[in-house]
């Protein structure tokens, strides 16, 4: 869902270029939450596949492809990096123009000759700015399509359309419930790393930082899923006092969780959706790299700091792997991200004394 997030640049070049066209898009079941806070596409504009079972993503994939054909798409973007699948389908959905990304002369990563207007994908420019590439390669001629110069100033995201009174219920609902952390500065973490646990942050180091907000006045709310409890438990116990709460699974939908983020003063997070989905709100974040780089997936908001440490082997995760670590699960990368600079960085953005960099125990 993070990575849809950061398509929105290109349906806004899309939408300059082709003001009178019809945009529709293709996703899966799981993905429409992230799509539904974006405000793109019509509704009704949106064909879904379900992907929890080998029968529903088979019989998805027939009713999509038959509505695709009657629809008669002019073009076709294929925002996968290279799997087969999304291929296939651009190819079945009969449009004339299929822009994708290609491997040229690049080993393996071969997706056959379904795309017409190959892109070439390119690890040291960000997936945004690459997205916005697609949407200009549909009428270019050059080999590979689009070469465009590019922007010296980072795309950016539209932030996120409330609706009326949804900002004030979702602060009452809050308050309701933890009266405690009521009237202090709110620090939102978020350590949880999802289905790549090398991507997460030590939880020590999680809990340390915590604990150093909570000394300085701020109120701390771990938030994730309802698997993240355990880690939500262990920051909690680092922290004397009701000042730190666990959100973990309060939340009901995508859109509650970036809502509740508007309460904030500060996200830290691993690298992940809920960095990129700070993006469309007015929060300062700091986003925890390792496996994965800041150039290609950093976040994109104005008021985001995106920590990585050089290594030898970072980035490992990447699209020429197929996100297949070849770490043994000793993720140094993220593990020489001290607590002390992630605390110098939360004060460059929202200053105070947290600035100072204490870190307690």
């Amino acid at each position: 869902m993070g990575a849809l997030v950061l398509t929105g640049p290109m349906f806004e070049r899309l939408k300059q270029k082709y003001p009178s066209a019809t945009i529709y898009v293709l996703c899966s079941d799981q993905n429409i939450a992230a799509l539904d806070l974006m405000d793109v596409v019509d509704a009704e504009h949106v064909i879904t596949v379900r992907i929890g079972s080998l029968g529903a993503l088979a019989t998805d994939t027939v009713r999509a492809v038959r509505r695709m054909r009657a629809i008669a798409f002019d073009a076709v973007l294929d925002l996968e990096l290279f799997a087969r699948v999304s291929a296939v389908l651009a190819a079945l959905s009969g449009a004339p123009i299929r822009v994708g990304f290609h491997r040229f002369t690049q080993e393996g990563l071969y997706r056959g000759d379904a795309i017409n207007r190959p892109v070439l994908y390119n690890p040291h420019q960000h997936i945004a700015e690459q997205f916005v590439t697609l949407a200009d390669a549909i009428g270019s001629t050059d080999m590979p399509a689009a070469k465009r110069l590019l922007q010296t100033a980072p795309p950016r995201l539209s932030p996120l359309r409330l609706r009326p009174g949804e900002l004030e219920s979702a602060r009452d609902a809050l308050y309701r419930r933890h009266p405690s952390i009521a009237g202090r500065p709110l620090v939102f973490v978020c350590p949880g790393a999802g289905l790549i646990p090398i991507r997460a942050w030590p939880i020590a180091s999680f809990a340390k930082v915590a604990r150093a907000f909570v000394d300085q006045g701020y109120a701390v709310a771990i938030v994730g899923t309802a698997a993240d409890r355990a880690l939500a438990q262990t920051i909690q116990h680092a922290c004397p006092g009701e000042h730190c709460v666990d959100l973990t699974g309060y939340t009901e939908t995508v859109r509650s969780i970036v809502v509740l983020l508007h309460l904030g003063a500060l996200l830290i997070t691993n690298d992940g959706g809920t960095g990129h989905m700070a993006a469309l709100t007015p929060i300062s974040s700091i986003v925890l790299f390792g496996p994965e780089t800041p150039v290609l997936y950093g976040s994109l908001s104005p008021r985001a700091i995106n920590l990585h440490k050089p290594l030898s082997c970072s980035p490992c995760l990447t699209a020429y792997n197929h996100r297949q670590s070849p770490c043994d699960g000793n993720n140094v990368c993220l593990q020489t991200i001290s607590p002390e600079e992630v605390l110098a960085a939360a004060g460059t953005l929202i200053g105070d004394l947290i600035g100072r960099g204490q870190v307690v125990g």
